[in-house]
């Protein structure tokens, strides 16, 4: 989102190119880039097919290649063009509700209220926090609250376990037309509730949730945190903006987001799967209605520290995608950009087993120099990665953070690490969630 708000005047002689128009530029600079990998990787493709075939190489140089190629190239135009409204007021004043799903949150629940408490928002806020099965302290520390705090908070009990449940609960309670979901570990900066609501209130009406930006609060804990900083500050930031851009954000996260009251209703509320924030936002956009982004609506949550927290959590996100596929299929979706945006999702098994079965492989493989799979041509994927990455940290540098007043903390190990190594683990992490999701295996709220 740019952040530099012009007068209408002079916004309405700002030349502005249409989304259809942005769409396919990105198409044809994507396709473009595709082809040329192509070419370049002839020689290539007819040394592998020696090996294991034409039609077997084709699919391995494609799911390591030209595939990540496209998806990138389609990524870097689309950010060259992003342009998104501007608000039409940034000081809203609307009585808001949010809802906290918690579970065994004691140690956390309190902070959260705090800066809850702490935002520069001029309208009413009322807080509902659903005690989901908690065993600690959790409804103490939010009683504390509630008699330390100016904002209104109402603790509720819900002793079903799953966390749609506890959301659906406190939805049934909610009398504001605008309702926020907010994780029990999530700290919002001071203007975030603002931001959330003004940029809700400046789309056009169609538009049924903004998803807020989600960043590490932990980043300092570990090396492990250290990488995930970047994930969250380039790699998720990149594709929600992309996904906004086309109308299209795909999750609108229970972590931080903002939903019209009346539609969650129309369509159940929340719903029995492991992704319910994936599968809620899939049904939002298959009754017509839209869903943005908001870039300066910052959040901070905290991230797993372990890599077995981090493994569960991403096999989960990855279960949440193919409940999210059969769930809402997206052929049915009446979106032409939505129907591309999930349709993608359709690639992602593909890609990671690509990724998994071949990439890594072949890159043990080249450490002993044999060739085969990664070599040379591989790495046209790479300044593409980079450019998009610059582009976007320099978006949030200078648009993002220093409207906030935020510094982007140096972290070079943990920047190295995440573009030489993320993809290494996050592609085995999510074939072990589709293989969950497959056999059904139990599921886990964290």
């Amino acid at each position: 989102m740019h952040s530099t708000y012009l007068s209408p005047k002079k916004q309405d002689n700002t030349f502005y190119v249409s989304i259809y128009i942005k769409f396919w530029l990105s198409h044809i600079g994507a396709f473009a880039w595709m082809g040329f990998s192509f070419f370049l990787s002839l020689p290539w493709l007819k040394d592998l097919a020696s090996y294991v075939s034409y039609p077997l190489a084709f699919l391995i140089i494609a799911g390591i290649s030209y595939l990540p190629g496209y998806m990138n190239a389609f990524l870097v135009v689309s950010l060259l063009l992003d342009r998104q409204p501007y608000f039409k007021n940034e000081f809203p004043n609307d009585a808001i509700t949010i809802l906290i799903a918690a579970h065994n949150e004691e140690d956390k629940i309190y902070q959260t209220l705090y800066y809850i408490d702490k935002q520069d928002y001029l309208g009413k806020i009322k807080v509902f926090v659903i005690n989901n099965g908690s065993t600690d302290g959790t409804s103490k520390e939010t009683l504390k609250a509630k008699e330390e705090l100016k904002i209104e908070i109402e603790l509720l009990n819900e002793s079903r376990p799953g966390k749609f449940h506890a959301l659906n609960h406190g939805l049934k309670l909610v009398r504001t037309p605008l309702v926020i979901t907010i994780d029990a570990d999530t700290l919002l900066h001071p203007s975030s509730i603002r931001y959330l609501v003004a940029r809700i209130n400046s789309s056009p009406d169609n538009v049924c949730a903004v998803a807020g930006s989600v960043l590490t609060k932990n980043s300092r804990e570990n090396l492990w945190t250290k990488i995930q900083e970047w994930d969250y500050f380039l790699g998720i930031a990149s594709i929600k903006r992309l996904q906004g851009l086309y109308q299209g954000t795909l999750v609108a996260q229970g972590a931080y987001s903002i939903y019209k009251t009346k539609q969650l209703r129309e369509i159940g509320g929340w719903p029995n799967a492991i992704g319910e924030d994936i599968v809620l936002t899939w049904r939002l956009l298959e009754k017509k209605w839209k869903v943005y982004f908001e870039p300066l609506a910052v959040s901070f949550t905290e991230v797993p520290s372990s890599f077995r927290h981090f493994v569960r959590q991403r096999a989960r996100w990855a279960r949440g995608m193919i409940e999210g596929l059969h769930e809402v299929k997206p052929w049915k979706q009446p979106q032409m950009y939505v129907k591309y945006l999930t349709g993608i999702n359709f690639l992602m098994p593909y890609l990671d087993l690509s990724y998994t079965l071949f990439w890594i492989p072949g890159l043990m493989l080249s450490f002993f120099g044999y060739f085969w799979i990664v070599g040379p041509m591989t790495l046209l994927v790479l300044p593409l990665t980079l450019i998009s990455y610059s582009i976007l940290y320099l978006y949030q540098r200078n648009h993002v953070f220093k409207r906030l007043q935020l510094k982007v903390r140096k972290n070079q190990l943990g920047f190295i690490l995440f573009i030489l190594g993320y993809q290494m683990i996050m592609s085995p992490v999510s074939v072990y969630g589709y293989i969950q999701e497959f056999f059904k295996l139990k599921r886990n709220w964290k």
